[in-house]
């Protein structure tokens, strides 16, 4: 039925045109055009820019790494927590990034605090379960909103901005503190990995479990003064963890960690209580490593919210957040393809 005196045909172009703007007022909210101080990705990712700006057809952030390739050994205890797949028992091949923390390509390894390790693992089936983790135990700050803030702060031309954004933000601490005094490694192998985000995983029966999942390094971690890497080179993490995984795998125990009833599942600053239950539910085994130029992870985004059945985010805000910065950082890095450093031939280097 169609009001009086209004055609059919009318009717559906109204309906269209009402359709049309309700789609492109979504569009326009999710961008932040209707409300300009709203925290967008373009905002999130032009935050990471140095001074000199960003360096043209890299990551917007972890602009440094290096590519592997490998395995993921499940032995099946996961399947206690998740129906997913890749959990079952079984080998699954994996594409992973070792990396720094940095928006800088060049940025000297010693120079860099965070070291990072991407994953994507896929099963037989065509599922994938696609992680980003770091080396800190927990993560600065509490919220995407105040992850803008600090990159603003560390930005700044303020020589006490940090120091500002401190005494705001008591929440920073404890991350400030791990990276004054913890321990450095001269290796991407001695590291344990942290994924610092809370997720939900769903058993057989479909009950739930929020859980963390860290990579616990088989190699023996040894501590290593700053001015001893500083003097190993500018490039002395992937040059190393090349000559050790052509040497041997490299091997990491996957443990995942279960949130009890209280525990903070939505803020990463927190760690949760060292009792808690714990499940090594399988083994990554890096077994190659590429040159990211010419690497397979070059153009891979490590999007934590590709998750195979089994498996789905929790209320930690920050998943999504990263993945939509991802999502932009990969668009602008793409369009910039002939930014990037190319050899004397034309090749990549």
């Amino acid at each position: 039925m169609t009001p009086p005196h209004q055609s059919p045909a009318i009717g559906s172009l109204a309906l269209i045109v009402i359709f049309v703007i309700a789609v492109a007022g979504a569009f326009a909210f999710t961008a932040g055009w209707l409300s300009p101080q709203r925290l967008t990705p373009g905002k999130l990712v032009d935050a990471f820019a140095p001074p000199t700006g960003a360096a043209l057809g890299h990551r917007r952030n972890h602009a440094k790494g290096i590519c592997f390739t490998g395995v993921f050994e499940a032995n099946g205890a996961g399947s206690a927590l998740s129906q997913a797949p890749v959990l079952s028992r079984g080998r699954y091949p994996v594409l992973g990034r070792f990396n720094l923390g940095t928006a800088n390509p060049n940025a000297p390894d010693a120079t860099v605090r965070v070291r990072g390790l991407g994953l994507r693992i896929t099963t037989p089936g065509g599922q994938e379960w696609r992680t980003a983790m770091i080396n800190a135990p927990v993560f600065p700050v509490s919220t995407p909103q105040t992850f803008y803030e600090l990159l603003r702060a560390e930005g700044s031309k303020d020589p006490n901005a940090i120091a500002t954004f401190a005494a705001a933000h008591p929440e920073f601490a404890p991350f400030a503190d791990w990276a004054k005094n913890g321990t450095w490694t001269g290796s991407y192998a001695e590291e344990r990995y942290n994924s610092l985000n809370s997720f939900i995983f769903v058993d057989g029966s479909g009950a739930e479990h929020v859980v963390r999942w860290s990579l616990l390094p088989a190699a023996q971690t040894v501590a290593v003064s700053t001015d001893e890497l500083t003097k190993r080179g500018a490039d002395f993490l992937e040059q190393e963890i090349a000559q050790r995984v052509a040497g041997a795998p490299q091997r990491w125990a996957m443990v995942v960690t279960v949130a009890a009833g209280g525990d903070p599942t939505a803020d990463p600053t927190k760690p949760w209580p060292a009792d808690r239950r714990t499940i090594e539910v399988g083994t990554l085994a890096a077994q190659q490593v590429q040159a990211e130029p010419d690497g397979p992870c070059r153009d891979i985004n490590f999007d934590p919210t590709v998750l195979p059945s089994g498996m789905r985010t929790s209320d930690d805000p920050f998943p999504a957040a990263r993945s939509a910065a991802y999502a932009k950082s990969y668009d602008l890095r793409t369009a910039e393809a002939k930014d990037y450093p190319r050899t004397a031939t034309g090749a990549r280097p």
